[in-house]
């Protein structure tokens, strides 16, 4: 960018941290310094019981000044949550109704039987409820890493599970998420909803933002955020962004 962001989005999984795991001590302190200089939002498929395992319990003691900068959006933007005096608030949530909830759990599961995607050796539940989204994933939540690679390398499943589930929910919205996972919300709602709602809250225009995810290809759930017209750094995992903040960071500072 021209100018330095004013904010910094990042992916969780694969951007910040290997999929489902804690942030390395690495990434933490960078993060850190970054909360030191600019305002900083976390945005992913995962829901917030996910962000406070993988980021929050791992943050060390910080000013609340520091911790006012860290915006979190679970659930793909479906939802954002904020620092204050009483720890974590959630300031908005775009919540499925019963009816889209039950519609969605039996499409995606049905599909995945149809093609031959239901696996009975999981690691935790296939399907979750997370309020604002319904996730599929193939092999559980806390599925291995090496694993999940195994099982869709290319992401062909995961591609065509999410299109054979979109055209039986043409009223809802149906993306790929993670590595074997496929997300439901309310149409429209995805990571440019949560973006172009983050800018409104913030005051910072998306123009002032900089987006690093590692899933910017047309099928992937970062995608929104480049169509959007968002500045995006592509990364391949987190030693790709550790290396881009070492950079980031020292720009503030000679500012």
């Amino acid at each position: 960018m021209p100018t330095l962001p004013r904010l910094v989005a990042f992916d969780l999984d694969d951007t910040l941290a290997p999929s489902k795991s804690a942030l390395d001590p690495t990434m933490i302190d960078l993060l850190v310094k970054l909360l030191g200089v600019t305002e900083v939002c976390i945005i992913s498929g995962g829901q917030f019981g996910q962000f406070q395992a993988q980021i929050i319990d791992n943050l060390p003691e910080i000013s609340a000044e520091k911790l006012a900068r860290l915006h979190l959006m679970p659930t793909c933007g479906t939802q954002y949550y904020r620092s204050d005096a009483q720890g974590w608030t959630q300031v908005y949530a775009e919540n499925l109704s019963d009816d889209q909830k039950a519609r969605a759990l039996q499409a995606v599961e049905q599909t995945a039987r149809d093609l031959g995607y239901w696996e009975s050796d999981t690691w935790g539940p296939i399907l979750e409820d997370r309020g604002s989204q319904i996730t599929f994933s193939a092999l559980g939540q806390a599925a291995p890493v090496a694993s999940k690679i195994a099982w869709d390398p290319t992401g062909e499943k995961k591609n065509a599970l999410r299109e054979a589930v979109q055209a039986l929910l043409p009223d809802l919205e149906v993306r790929s998420g993670g590595s074997t996972s496929v997300d439901i919300t309310r149409q429209g709602i995805d990571k440019a909803y949560g973006m172009k709602r983050l800018a409104d809250l913030t005051g910072v225009t998306l123009d002032d933002m900089l987006f690093v995810g590692d899933r910017l290809d047309e099928n992937g759930n970062d995608y929104p955020v480049k169509v959007l017209g968002v500045e995006c750094v592509a990364v391949e995992g987190w030693p790709d962004t550790a290396a881009l903040l070492d950079d980031l960071i020292p720009r503030y500072v000679a500012v």
